[in-house]
């Protein structure tokens, strides 16, 4: 019992002398070095703690500083003691490492930020399975032990096939393309045909060892059959270049230097840039069939020119510059049935003469109604219009300049109407809706006309406009009072209409009130 209590003696005024001593609690990381008889691990005895301390321990540190590498040797940290940013006695819970992410410069660590790796987020990067050194994956929120190699991070897409220095082809911004790579300086020099092409065309895309993979090195290339198919199937050799270059295959050496015009068909036109094999498919020095072009070509019309006593060329209208360009011209086209003339010199060929896919030349018709719409669809009678004959109104120069006899329909165009354009009276337009009336339109005036006098003078149901009208001048009245039933004399001869015939207002407007009443008395109008 004594010797107990003087165990807890001894421990009471320990603990009131490291109390005293101990400016505060040490941080969780290093809490197991509580205690005095530790405090000689990081504090020189009557000194404050050395850099030498620090990285005594923290040996993956002093690593990195001797190698002259890493954040710690930076012109921010170096020269500076450790306790200076990671201070102790705080506290179980005060952070040692106040690092700010957002606005760390990680040009400082000697691994600069380009590209894509500036967007991206420093967990993606700083995560277990990328740190190379065993001895610090354990340690969590550790930024330490990342190599600067592209494939410590990404996966090799190449499968060691290639060199491990991804930036000597790819750039920061994206894998693809390798916007650094340069197949001049590779042992195969892409001329020609070969520029252009894409390089799947001669590194396809695989599968490799259940991972997609493109083969880059490795590729044969001492002989053109490495890539393409010997279409001659050995018979000239494997030395391709001998004939051919990376320009084109078909442009063949040797066949240049030939002679074609000293043949009995001598290449103009479109013919000096055909290929030999297009005409000579089975020799080059078999006899060719020539006198036609239908020899070598197919007959695009599909025999419409060939009659049974004739069998055209098609060098009639067309000649070896182009096909689509026709030597048919307007004089030829005016010996046939239908001539051209007026509007129709103006009309491209193709408006009457390819109305679908398909070109069409004899028998598409010789009447107007052949090629166009009759727009009047039976508004007009057959004695005015027979069998459709749209030249009894109209001719080729001008559609609207109509010269039609209209005295024929039993109303002779006279003063005024017979400057009206027909589609004043013929059409009316209602909105979008347009109405055509010929056969059947009525002859009496108010058929076109409004009636301004309220029907005053209908009789039995019709205006006589005409008794007092004329069509030359609707202002001119050929009234004579004299035939009515109050005859104009003395004063009345001088009298303004108005005045016995007073205006009348209704629902649409103002008129003159000429009907009276049957029987006219003096008293009517004075008194």
């Amino acid at each position: 019992m004594k010797k107990l209590s003087h165990i807890l003696f001894l421990l009471i005024v320990h603990w009131e002398v490291f109390a005293q001593i101990s400016p505060g609690e040490l941080s969780q990381a290093h809490q197991k070095l509580e205690g005095l008889s530790n405090c000689t691990q990081c504090h020189v005895l009557g000194e404050k703690v050395t850099n030498e301390k620090c990285l005594a321990c923290h040996d993956e540190i002093q690593s990195l500083i001797s190698k002259s590498e890493g954040y710690h040797t930076s012109t921010e940290v170096k020269g500076k003691d450790c306790f200076a940013c990671h201070s102790e006695h705080h506290g179980r819970n005060f952070d040692l490492i106040r690092f700010d992410e957002a606005n760390f410069d990680h040009d400082l660590t000697g691994y600069k930020l380009e590209g894509k790796h500036r967007q991206i987020k420093c967990a993606e990067c700083h995560q277990s399975k990328n740190i190379h050194q065993s001895n610090l994956k354990k340690k969590l929120g550790r930024f330490l032990g990342l190599a600067q190699n592209c494939l410590s991070c990404h996966e090799d897409y190449h499968q060691q096939t290639l060199s491990p220095d991804c930036a000597s082809c790819h750039g920061f911004n994206s894998f693809k393309p390798a916007i650094k790579f340069d197949h001049q300086k590779t042992a195969f020099r892409l001329k020609g045909i070969h520029q252009q092409l894409a390089c799947e065309k001669c590194h396809p895309k695989t599968e490799q060892q259940g991972k997609s993979f493109q083969q880059f090195s490795g590729v044969k290339f001492d002989n053109c059959t490495a890539c393409h198919e010997d279409v001659h199937q050995n018979k000239f050799g494997r030395n391709c270049i001998s004939c051919h270059n990376e320009n084109s295959f078909h442009q063949v050496a040797g066949m240049t230097s030939f002679d074609h015009q000293k043949t009995n068909f001598p290449l103009e036109g479109k013919h000096k840039q055909v290929n030999c094999r297009s005409c000579h498919q089975q020799s080059l020095t078999a006899p060719l069939a020539h006198a036609r072009c239908v020899d070598c070509h197919s007959d695009y019309h599909k025999g419409q020119f060939i009659s049974k006593t004739s069998r055209p060329d098609c060098s009639a209208c067309h000649d070896v510059t182009g096909f689509s360009a026709s030597s048919f011209t307007i004089e030829k086209h005016s010996q046939l049935k239908f001539k051209l003339e007026g509007a129709h010199l103006a009309t491209p060929c193709f408006s009457c003469h390819q109305k679908e896919s398909r070109w069409e030349f004899p028998q598409i018709g010789e009447r107007c109604v052949d090629c166009h719409v009759n727009i009047h669809q039976d508004k007009i009678a057959e004695e005015y219009m027979t069998q459709q004959n749209c030249e009894l109104c109209h001719d080729v120069v001008e559609w609207s300049e109509v010269s039609f006899e209209h005295q024929k329909t039993g109303f002779a165009l006279t003063g005024k109407h017979a400057t009206t354009d027909c589609r004043s009276c013929h059409f009316i337009e209602e909105g979008s809706k347009v109405e055509q009336y010929f056969s059947g339109l009525r002859k009496d005036c108010e058929n076109c006309h409004r009636d301004p006098h309220r029907g005053q003078f209908k009789v039995k149901g019709e205006t006589n406009c005409a008794h007092c009208h004329r069509s030359d001048d609707w202002k001119s009245v050929d009234f004579d009072h004299a035939q009515s039933r109050f005859k104009l004399e003395g004063q009345h001869v001088q009298t303004a209409c108005v005045k016995c015939h007073p205006l009348v207002k209704d629902q649409e407007g103002t008129f003159a009130k000429y009907k009276l009443k049957t029987e006219i008395k003096c008293a009517d109008c004075h008194y």
